[in-house]
């Protein structure tokens, strides 16, 4: 088992801060019309074709694109996208039961056609009531659950080419068919920490993903999602969710993780933390108990870092430390079962950068990597054990400075 690597596309934003480009009032999560935040990077395509570029040119496989209110829309802006890629794929998240799973099959078939393969999915059911309501949806927490199932059980039904009949409880569906199936067909990745989740996971998951916990807890998932799986005589694979701060010395790295927090106000963070903590997500309330709101005990684990889910929602940790350290978690994780490793960091371009000139080439040498990256700047960083850089010390392509 090899050790898949990921890369994200911010398309609700980007900078050098956590703070979000949103703000969080009493009411929930709204637009900051009137508070600008500073060194905001808009997602406009150009920049996102940035990060998209250096992720393939540095070997990552794919790039996971979000889904919900303050993005860009996830199908649309990879399809851009993948016309100025060569080899890297799309993990496109999206909502089942906001549009028709015979149509969404058949969006993946077009998607897989135009990217010649480069598709693969992330299923969001969705934790937030607030945020579904805006999209017209109105099922509770479990009920999203069981219409997932029910969705992606029509999905893989009319990817078989012949016309398929489904009568469910929220989807019927007669003669429902692609007519051209997508070949490959894409890998389904889901996630959800829920005994709602659990089974649907199980029975239709290729890769189950997981947000960042610790590996003891990480392990508790596998074994979970692992025991249901084999109830139902199928084999799911593993993969986690995380930010991270690698740099060529530990003190560096933490020195980072520092400086954003040093962005976050008192006021700020207990703002945040009231509005994810309404969130219906079991996966959400399991990122704010790692760190309890609370600054003092953010390195919950070697080198395992807490303070992004301070402020920000979804995927709340980071692996900080020495390139070495960084690759010595991900073995860790990989140890467990973990396969594929989705991670982001705050700037997106810049980090990438960082990662796949420092960790990447250590995970190579220790024969992690499904496929070693051909970039002549990785054969550098392997022999010297420093990030590459221009002439003079700069570092390569890196928009606006480290």
């Amino acid at each position: 088992m090899s050790v898949h690597l990921h890369w994200f596309l911010p398309t609700g934003g980007d900078g050098r801060t956590l703070v979000d480009r949103h703000a969080y009032t009493d009411g929930g999560l709204s637009r900051s019309a009137n508070t600008p935040v500073s060194g905001v990077r808009p997602p406009d395509v150009e920049y996102l074709a940035q990060i998209a570029k250096a992720a393939e040119h540095l070997g990552f496989e794919a790039v996971l694109t979000p889904t919900g209110t303050w993005c860009e829309d996830a199908w649309l802006t990879t399809t851009a996208l993948a016309q100025q890629t060569e080899r890297l794929k799309f993990l496109v998240a999206f909502r089942p039961g906001l549009i028709s799973p015979v149509l969404a099959a058949q969006m993946a078939a077009t998607f897989q056609r135009v990217s010649r393969g480069r598709l693969l999915l992330n299923v969001v059911t969705g934790g937030d009531a607030t945020e579904q309501r805006r999209f017209g949806d109105h099922l509770d927490h479990d009920r999203r659950y069981a219409r997932t199932a029910e969705f992606l059980s029509v999905v893989r039904g009319v990817w078989g080419g012949r016309p398929y009949d489904f009568d469910g409880e929220h989807f019927q569906v007669e003669g429902g068919l692609t007519a051209l199936p997508p070949d490959p067909l894409p890998e389904i990745f889901f996630g959800g920490s829920s005994a709602a989740a659990g089974p649907a996971a199980a029975e239709h998951a290729d890769v189950y993903l997981t947000w960042g916990e610790p590996p003891a807890q990480v392990k508790e998932k596998i074994d979970w999602i692992r025991s249901l799986a084999e109830e139902r005589g199928r084999t799911v694979r593993f993969g986690i969710r995380l930010h991270t701060i690698s740099r060529d010395s530990s003190r560096e790295a933490w020195a980072t993780a520092d400086r954003l927090l040093d962005d976050l106000d008192p006021e700020t963070v207990a703002a945040a933390q009231r509005a994810l903590g309404r969130s219906e997500s079991v996966g959400q309330q399991r990122m704010l108990a790692l760190h309890g709101g609370s600054r003092d005990k953010l390195e919950i684990s070697p080198n395992l870092w807490a303070g992004v889910g301070l402020v920000r929602g979804g995927a709340g940790t980071a692996l900080v430390g020495s390139h070495d350290e960084v690759a010595d978690r991900i073995e860790e994780y990989h140890e467990l079962g973990i396969e594929h490793v989705v991670l982001s960091g705050y700037p997106h371009l810049e980090e990438a950068y960082w990662f796949g000139e420092g960790v990447t080439p250590l995970l190579a040498a220790r024969g992690l990597l499904a496929q070693v990256p051909a970039s002549p700047l990785l054969g550098v960083q392997a022999r010297n054990g420093r990030p590459a850089s221009a002439p003079g010390g700069a570092p390569l392509l890196v928009a606006g400075g480290r």
